[in-house]
């Protein structure tokens, strides 16, 4: 039998400068050709346990580093990252500090040739990486044009190029549309089954990929609390730890059926208890954004054009309007537009046709709360006020270093900062460009009740149909740099597939229920006598 491809034996772990350890006492043996999901809330340590992983911990970071962690055959000890990017494929949360190319081509083609690998060899595994990632379009584009979502499938595709024989991947569909999503989740596992590769991947968003899982990892303060197929997982999940619990979960278990992971084995689930939901005609539909506004809109874009010198198009004559206090959220494929919308709203881009009105302040989140991280502790970035709006305690987080955060909790730092003081003016509208990437479910909710009390209009760019359930009265769906519908929120997310909520899809858009408490309701009121007893 084969040495596991990971193997960590009490190791523990711990940042410089922070009060207590990342890792404690951890052991754990991943094997060639598995799958595994590592679930835990933000801050749980999934992230350390990916960059020891790869050496970064803690050749990279420093800090305190007791036990024993082999990678490959590799003791960490002794052989740095350089030495393990050989046989260790890494994607992290932030893919823009990762490529470093100046094109997507020679992203591609850099891990290739710094193993040495001849001509012919470095061109096949670049087309081979762009095809199965989607990116072959792109080869040639600047990398510094690229969406998020695009930078992630790029810096993936460096990642799997020279078919390592372990992949690490820190949230990797966080700033991927919801096809594009799923088309990388299954590029994982075709790379697990053809090649046998190893594959370890922290997601919050386990629907996305328990399904195809061997096993799942759950983590809590830097320690294993789950180690369990994902039917077992889930099941566990939904009494030990509900934070971690799926929206399909919740739905079967508010209704007493059997937990099960997926789409497919929740209607069967349902189906056993004698259930069929009736998939509803789509309530999908287009309508007009030019609609007569009862008061004076505090954001207005008015037939907006984004052109390109050479020619491309990102904004197609787009015309939107919010209202005071109104929740939007914009949706759509990665390079649909959402980004640049945004960026006009806030007056960092100019039209090249059309007008932007705004009245107020409108505050902007972009993608990378890095960016708006400067000082050399949480308290130097927002006043303590602000940090507590976001769910930052100032007596704990105010001396660490913004860098030693989790991301999620980079995120909330970085809306301090855009937010302000609450003693100041407050914005009229505030933008935020995929603010749930890097949270779990638990502050995923806390900041759409935070974003629904704020009083401010609200226009939120994301791919995650959970949080706009919670979130949004209304989605405006954009494609191809056009509005492709603007609805209120269950006409889009109800009907659909991609763009539809997990319970949305158990149900097959049944009743508008998008929420699993909005699915039990509906079943309990229309299920046969006896069947949910």
């Amino acid at each position: 039998m084969s040495p596991p491809v990971l193997e960590l034996e009490g190791v523990t772990y711990s940042y410089p400068g922070a009060a207590g350890p990342a890792l404690t006492d951890l052991s754990l043996a991943i094997d060639a050709g598995e799958l595994v999901v590592l679930a835990g809330r933000s801050g749980s340590g999934k992230s350390t346990l990916l960059g020891v992983a790869s050496g970064l911990v803690p050749h990279f970071h420093g800090g305190r580093f007791s036990g024993r962690a082999t990678v490959a055959g590799m003791d960490t000890r002794d052989h740095g990252p350089a030495d393990l990017a050989a046989e260790v494929g890494t994607l992290f949360q932030d893919p823009e500090t990762q490529v470093v190319m100046g094109t997507v081509r020679a992203e591609l083609a850099l891990p290739l040739e710094n193993r040495g690998h001849p001509a012919g060899a470095v061109a096949r595994g670049v087309e081979e990486a762009a095809l199965a990632l989607g990116v072959a379009h792109l080869l040639d584009r600047p990398t510094y044009e690229l969406s998020g979502g695009e930078l992630q499938r790029t810096a993936l595709g460096a990642a799997i190029a020279g078919r390592p024989s372990l992949v690490v991947l820190d949230e990797p569909t966080s700033q991927l549309d919801p096809v594009a999503g799923d088309e990388l989740i299954g590029v994982l596992r075709r790379l697990n089954d053809d090649f046998g590769v190893a594959i370890v991947l922290a997601e919050h968003r386990l629907e996305r990929c328990l399904a195809l899982a061997d096993r799942v990892i759950a983590m809590d303060a830097g320690r294993l609390i789950c180690d369990a197929a994902p039917d077992r997982f889930a099941r566990w999940a939904v009494d030990a730890a509900p934070p971690l619990a799926t929206p399909g979960a919740q739905l079967l278990a508010g209704v007493g059926a059997p937990v099960r992971v997926g789409v497919k084995g929740a209607r069967a689930a349902l189906a056993e208890r004698g259930i069929q939901p009736q998939a509803a005609e789509s309530t999908f539909s287009q309508r007009s954004a030019h609609r007569r506004p009862a008061v004076p809109p505090v954001l207005e874009l008015d037939g907006v054009w984004h052109e390109l010198r050479e020619g491309r198009s990102i904004l197609v004559g787009v015309s939107v309007s919010v209202q005071p206090g109104e929740r939007v959220a914009l949706m759509g494929a990665n390079g649909a537009g959402k980004s640049t919308l945004l960026r006009h709203a806030a007056g960092l881009m100019r039209p090249t046709r059309g007008r932007v009105r705004a009245e107020g302040r409108i505050a902007l989140l972009l993608q990378n709360p890095v960016d708006y991280l400067v000082h050399e502790k949480v308290a130097q970035e927002a006043p303590a006020a602000a940090l507590r709006t976001v769910d930052l305690d100032p007596a704990e987080f105010g001396p660490r270093h913004p860098r030693d955060l989790s991301t999620g909790e980079k995120q909330r730092l970085a809306l301090a900062v855009v937010l302000g003081d609450p003693e100041d003016e407050p914005p009229s509208a505030i933008c935020l460009d995929e603010p749930t990437r890097g949270m779990d479910r638990h502050h995923k909710a806390e900041l759409a009740a935070f974003l629904s009390r704020l009083g401010a209009a609200v226009i939120v760019a994301t791919h995650d149909p959970e949080f706009v359930a919670a979130f949004a009265q209304r989605v405006v769906l954009l494609g191809g740099g056009k509005v492709i519908a603007d609805a209120p929120a269950v006409e889009i997310l109800a009907g659909g597939t991609y763009f539809a909520t997990e319970t949305a899809r158990i149900l097959g858009g049944a009743g508008g229920a998008l929420t699993p408490e909005q699915g039990v309701a509906l079943l309990l009121d229309s299920a046969p006598a006896g069947a949910l007893v």
